[in-house]
């Protein structure tokens, strides 16, 4: 059964009927009802909400409501609040999915369900109010596009000829770079991991390579980061998004998920920051570095500058 399977409620029910456990999916205890929350379909859910001992039964240490507010799948979180899973339950960094789900695209999801009045319930504060307000026009700005390949370096305090200079690179031969962005894939990878363009936007600056790694490998963030901050993300198309932290030319995390969501041991604010990006990797990494940019060229294309960079290991600090 495939995660469109999870949707198929008639086949469901035929299997439930036909002696599947609704409290245990495949192996090492996964359960069906979280699986349903994030792939199924609103009457698969409320199907295996009947059918399970407690609807509010934790995998990984959340409910299947949690994961459900924090997919955005607000159609099968109402369906779980229908069936008695509590939007209360106090899940990671002390939010509880009814909180939560105040910065979600549904602010009013739990309304009629919760037992305090509206004006009894905490609100967002304006600190948080304002990271939702950044999220909502930083996603809006760059909008859908396919990035499995590509590599960025979000830089916090520096412009595009300051990243230029801490890097000694030069300008890239204007005729191989057309030909590179037509079709990366024409030439040697080794030789275009060296070509990254850089643009100036609001709060710092960007680089990329919608081809390749380059802007993520360390030996770039180590240069680009003294004084300041970076984010650096490869968008690798067979494990996922992979990012990296690095401050004042110290690596602070490796292999981070950005977009991938809250997860336990965040602080309050880190959750919510993850919420409101979840499934948006280039918006979460951008709004890491506290870059603000208007449209998706800096990450896209056409940058500022196209350069070279110089022939050096850049897998060593």
């Amino acid at each position: 059964m495939d995660y469109r399977g999870w949707q198929d409620h008639e086949d469901v029910r035929r299997r439930l009927d036909a002696g599947a456990d609704p409290e245990r999916f495949g192996v090492g205890g996964s359960r069906p009802l979280h699986r349903a929350a994030l792939f199924g379909s609103p009457e698969v859910v409320a199907e295996l909400a009947r059918r399970v001992a407690d609807v509010d039964a934790l995998e990984g240490g959340t409910t299947a409501l949690w994961d459900a507010v924090v997919a955005g799948r607000t159609d099968n979180a109402r369906a779980l609040a229908a069936a008695g899973a509590d939007p209360e339950w106090t899940g990671h960094g002390g939010w509880t999915p009814a909180r939560l789900s105040l910065a979600g695209p549904e602010p009013d999801l739990f309304t009629s369900l919760l037992k305090e009045s509206p004006e009894g319930r905490p609100a967002l504060t304006d600190a948080e109010l304002a990271v939702v307000a950044e999220a909502r026009r930083l996603v809006a700005a760059l909008g859908d596009f396919y990035y499995d390949g590509l590599g960025l370096a979000c830089v916090a305090g520096i412009d595009a000829e300051e990243a230029i200079r801490r890097l000694e690179a030069t300008p890239a031969d204007e005729e191989l770079m057309a030909s590179v962005v037509a079709d990366p894939f024409e030439h040697d990878m080794d030789e275009t991991l060296r070509f990254v363009g850089v643009t100036t936007v609001p709060g710092g600056c960007v680089l990329t390579q919608p081809w390749g790694y380059g802007p993520s490998m360390p030996g770039i963030h180590t240069r680009l980061s003294a004084g300041t901050a970076s984010y650096g993300l490869y968008a690798n198309p067979k494990s996922g998004n992979q990012g990296s932290i690095h401050r004042d030319g110290v690596c602070e995390g490796w292999d981070l998920h950005p977009g991938g969501g809250p997860d336990a041991g965040d602080s309050p604010a880190e959750v919510l920051f993850s919420y409101v990006y979840c499934h948006h990797a280039v918006a979460y990494c951008l709004a890491h570095a506290g870059l603000r940019p208007t449209d998706p060229r800096a990450v896209l294309g056409p940058p500022d500058h196209w350069v070279e960079l110089p022939d050096r290991d850049y897998w060593t600090t």
